[in-house]
């Protein structure tokens, strides 16, 4: 997800630099990175809940 916000985030540069107006392109990468934030501070306290699992590549399910 981050490194389609920078994707995006170049693309509005280069309309800036075109002398395209990016205000709501703005707005709407802002909101969706801080909706990024939000889920990997989640994403982040559901793996503390969780026990941890040791995997093997590879390896049988018994």
């Amino acid at each position: 997800m981050r490194v389609q916000s920078g994707r995006q985030r170049k693309e509005i540069l280069q309309l800036q630099r075109a002398g395209v107006p990016t205000a709501s392109a703005e707005l709407l990468l802002l909101r969706m990175q801080v909706k990024i934030d939000q889920l990997c501070i989640k994403r982040e306290e559901l793996k503390k809940d969780l026990p941890a699992q040791r995997r093997v590549l590879g390896g049988r399910k018994w």
